[in-house]
């Protein structure tokens, strides 16, 4: 695991054992608490480049490579605040996508989130999902829906 950069300094990660990078980027960076981690691809770090057929298939390998990286850093799902995924079939994976994503997460501690049509993805993926995560992060009680 490596170690948290001080408050004021910014931090290249590349994750020992993570998804190997589509394009020349860090795995994650981070700054003042903050870590941004690289939208993750479906591929696997042993199988780079062979993606799984189906939406929910993808969604699940993406996940579990950014819990790596997520890992890599001493961090968790639970750590993350923003979430900003995309979909080359928007219409027809919506849905689907949207049961396997809040799989991963407590019903009350879902991370903001954008998910957004696309036209094209490395490898010709059907999903990214790239993440904000905050270090210190712990569970605040959720917050109450407005009753008018």
């Amino acid at each position: 695991m490596q170690q948290p950069p001080s408050a004021s300094a910014t931090v290249f990660h590349m994750i020992p054992g993570g998804p190997r990078p589509v394009a020349p980027f860090s795995h994650a960076v981070e700054a003042d608490g903050f870590v941004f981690v690289t939208g993750q691809m479906p591929d696997t770090p042993a199988s780079p480049g062979i993606l799984p057929d189906g939406i929910d298939a993808q969604t699940r390998n993406v996940m579990a490579n950014l819990e790596t990286v997520l890992a890599g850093l001493g961090l968790g799902l639970a750590d993350v605040v923003v979430a900003r995924a995309f979909l080359t079939e928007f219409k027809r994976d919506y849905a689907t996508f949207n049961e396997t994503y809040k799989s991963f997460f407590p019903p009350d501690r879902l991370p903001a989130r954008t998910c957004v049509g696309t036209t094209g993805l490395a490898y010709d993926a059907l999903v990214e999902i790239d993440l904000i995560a905050r270090r210190g992060t712990a569970p605040a009680p959720a917050s109450n829906p407005r009753k008018d």
